[in-house]
């Protein structure tokens, strides 16, 4: 499938009529009635995967991203403004995480920049917007400014999830990225649809390597800088041993051909890097040096600052502790002493040194027996 044959099936994805649920919504609508001077002419209307692209051969790959992304629900409105007409329709997704993949997937090279922010991209009057954890596909009259787009943002920003989106998509170089080829994958099925979008298709298989049951992430995107071109992979694991465990997968994955065209893999700490069929192997060893990504060691245990007090103050302390030590050291010697005199002078004999429990080794040095009772 050619690049202007996706633009032109997006495009109808946002000129199909929206169908009706027959189901009532359960949750309440966060699209609504009224903002800025733009006034709903319709009511909400809930939306099935299914009914949205009959016409579009690529749907059922979009039906199954929206499953592996985990769409929450779709919601359309029609608003008007004067003779100004707009539509919204919105995919909810569980966190911006998963919005995110759905959004990448929905914009094409050849789509450019809304200048709403880093995610809202433009063809002709069909409009995307990620907001939170919303996709927004807005269709636009000739006669609406995108610019005016920025009242429908103001409008859902409070209804959405802020939740950062994925870090794997910072580490992109910035310098030759096309626009509209950065495409995130949560999943298989996202991986696979990339690779195909960017025209890497001979690459789809390694998504079964890529580790995704252990919680890794892809980021495609499109470089170009001259006559040299490639496509940049980054997967991130959630630590350096899985990436080194999928790496070797990775490698073996990758047949001789693929490798003979100049595909490389690299991994540092949790993430691996390949460059996919570069123009010159020159190139892709630059692009991958242009990677955005370092490690940091974090010491998240409690800390405290020592400091060694003044020889004045230790001396004195020791001084102190031996004389307390002395003291304690006579007050029990004397206890001990004391009640052992005491003892035997009220009691002789009855508790200490009784004569029949006392052997004394004589040497006959002196033909004088031993008293016993001598001894205290």
């Amino acid at each position: 499938m050619n690049r202007s044959f996706c633009v032109i099936a997006l495009f109808f994805l946002a000129a199909v009529p929206s169908a009706a649920s027959d189901s009532k919504h359960a949750q309440p609508s966060f699209l609504p009635d009224h903002f800025a001077s733009w006034q709903a002419s319709g009511p909400v209307i809930p939306v099935k995967p299914s009914d949205l692209g009959p016409q579009w051969e690529r749907w059922t790959e979009g039906e199954q991203i929206l499953a592996e992304s985990g769409l929450t629900r779709i919601e359309d409105r029609p608003y008007k403004n004067g003779k100004d007409q707009l539509g919204l329709r919105v995919y909810e997704f569980k966190d911006p995480s998963s919005a995110y993949e759905f959004y990448s997937f929905a914009v094409l090279p050849g789509m450019h920049a809304l200048g709403l922010g880093e995610h809202s991209a433009i063809q002709q009057n069909d409009a995307r917007l990620l907001i939170g954890n919303l996709v927004v596909q807005v269709g636009l009259s000739e006669h609406v400014e995108p610019s005016m787009l920025q009242q429908v943002i103001d409008a859902l920003k409070s209804h959405a999830d802020q939740t950062p989106l994925p870090p794997v998509r910072s580490y992109l170089p910035v310098e030759g990225r096309i626009f509209g080829s950065e495409k995130y994958a949560l999943g298989p099925l996202g991986f696979q649809s990339a690779a195909r979008l960017l025209e890497r298709s001979e690459f789809s298989g390694l998504a079964s390597e890529a580790g995704f049951n252990s919680g890794a992430e892809a980021m495609f995107a499109r470089y170009q800088s001259g006559p040299q071109n490639a496509v940049l992979l980054l997967i991130e694991y959630p630590t350096p041993q899985l990436a080194e465990q999928h790496l070797r997968h990775l490698e073996q994955a990758i047949s001789p051909a693929q490798q003979q065209a100049g595909t490389t893999i690299e991994r540092k700490a949790s993430l691996l890097s390949l460059v996919l069929r570069p123009s010159s192997k020159g190139y892709g060893n630059a692009l991958r040096d242009a990677v955005n990504y370092e490690t940091h060691v974090t010491w998240n245990e409690p800390t405290h600052t020592i400091t060694d007090p003044p020889w004045a103050t230790i001396l004195g302390k020791i001084i102190i502790a031996t004389m307390l030590f002395m003291v304690v050291a006579v007050v029990l010697g004397a206890a001990f002493g004391g009640v052992r005199v005491l003892t035997k002078v009220f009691f002789p004999g009855k508790v200490f040194d009784r004569p029949e429990q006392m052997d004394v080794l004589q040497l006959g040095l002196s033909g004088k027996r031993i008293n016993s009772r001598d001894f205290y």
